[in-house]
């Protein structure tokens, strides 16, 4: 890490309420689309399959963009790229709401997903910056209460808008917090020198450096699979909850950002967590915890069973993947923005093929096919994580 940026990582404290507010609308924008599907289908005539291109897109670009914006953040420095990043988002959000058909929305989701790319990983690489490994966890879990408190903003705000005004005025909404943020972290940003970059390692010389080591490709390819059945479950719930139980989409929604919840009460347990049972107990805690709830909202018989089932989830969900980020902030601390960045590439590459793959499902059998294959493959995957890290010790 450059001198410089050593330097202005001494006020991080005072920055993390900044990127935090970045990271929050950069995951309102991700979710935002999840409890819109129906009207998605509703409007432009199409299927609910066909109508989740628009969270896969959104994926898709998100995380093939990783591969850039890490080396950006390692050149220019980090903060500053997350402030241009979520300027960006701007116009993608504006070009969704203005849609006239759905090759257009999807398209601008694309857009927005690429901008928003640039957000969260560089400021968990930030972090690791800043912060030292034995704090880290709990820091991230912090930056982890913003992006939660995202994803039950998108999904719920998205589903009464949905509902009651029209899909269009949410995304205007995100324009303006995305227009607001951006501008403030950028006079911040602007105004303080010397922050220009931290290593002139060339973008695929750092991706070598990264996975040239046998625990990156292991992070990076439990980060895919953890991507693939979590998101792809997580994007199918709300529209389920509505056919199967004929739940109104806002009340849908409502009950599936009891998700988010789960993950805010983990964020502000994971301290204490982490002293009791280190990082492969709490990878073994979250992996039982995702494993059952998803199965449960599988079979469940009635909608009552699925609130604490959704707390359960993201309870679970949350505790895993913590652990595989903080993991990700230490796999090469020389380019820490690239593998970072290759760390969300991983996720959200999984995610949108996860997505796609649970779309095929749902068109050809029903949602609860994809909640029963999840809760399988998160079980398998996160016991073998914790494993993997125990035998490993600390860094």
């Amino acid at each position: 890490m450059h001198k410089s940026e050593v330097a202005a990582s001494n006020d991080w404290s005072d920055k993390l309420w900044l990127v935090g507010c970045c990271a929050f609308t950069s995951m309102a924008s991700m979710r935002i689309c999840d409890a819109m599907l129906p009207a998605f289908a509703l409007e432009f005539s199409v299927t609910a399959g066909q109508a989740a291109k628009t969270i896969s897109a959104f994926a898709l670009a998100y995380g093939v963009l990783q591969l850039f914006y890490g080396s950006l953040g390692d050149r220019y420095g980090k903060v500053r790229v997350i402030g241009l990043a979520t300027l960006a988002c701007t116009a993608g959000s504006v070009l969704a709401a203005t849609s006239s058909n759905l090759e257009w929305l999807v398209a601008s989701r694309a857009l927005s997903g690429a901008a928003a790319a640039g957000i969260v990983p560089l400021t968990m690489a930030w972090i690791g910056d800043s912060v030292s490994y034995e704090d880290r966890q709990a820091v991230l879990a912090q930056l982890l209460s913003a992006t939660v408190l995202g994803m039950i903003a998108g999904q719920w705000v998205g589903g009464v808008l949905a509902e009651t005004v029209g899909w269009r005025l949410a995304f205007y909404g995100l324009a303006t917090i995305f227009l607001a943020c951006g501008a403030l972290l950028i006079s911040r940003v602007f105004s303080e020198h010397g922050v220009k970059q931290c290593t002139q390692i060339s973008l695929l010389h750092a991706m070598r450096s990264v996975v040239g080591s046998r625990w990156p490709k292991v992070v990076l390819f439990v980060t895919a699979i953890e991507g693939a059945l979590a998101f792809s479950a997580l994007a199918f719930i709300p529209s389920d909850l509505h056919h199967r139980f004929g739940l109104s989409m806002p009340a849908a929604g409502g009950l599936v950002a009891l998700y988010g919840v789960g993950g805010l009460i983990y964020s502000r347990t994971a301290r204490r967590m982490l002293r009791r049972w280190g990082e492969s107990g709490i990878a073994c805690i979250g992996a039982t915890g995702a494993a059952l709830a998803f199965g449960t909202i599988a079979v469940a018989p009635s909608w009552y069973f699925v609130p604490p089932a959704c707390l359960v989830a993201g309870f679970g969900f949350y505790a895993l993947h913590n652990t595989l980020q903080t993991n990700a902030t230490q796999m090469a601390p020389w380019a820490r923005g690239t593998a970072v960045s290759l760390f969300a590439c991983s996720l959200f590459l999984g995610q949108s093929v996860g997505i796609l793959g649970a779309a095929w499902l749902v068109d050809r059998y029903a949602s609860p096919a994809v909640f029963l294959v999840s809760s399988i493959g998160l079980l398998v995957l996160g016991l073998s994580f914790a494993v993997l890290v125990k035998r490993r010790g600390h860094p």
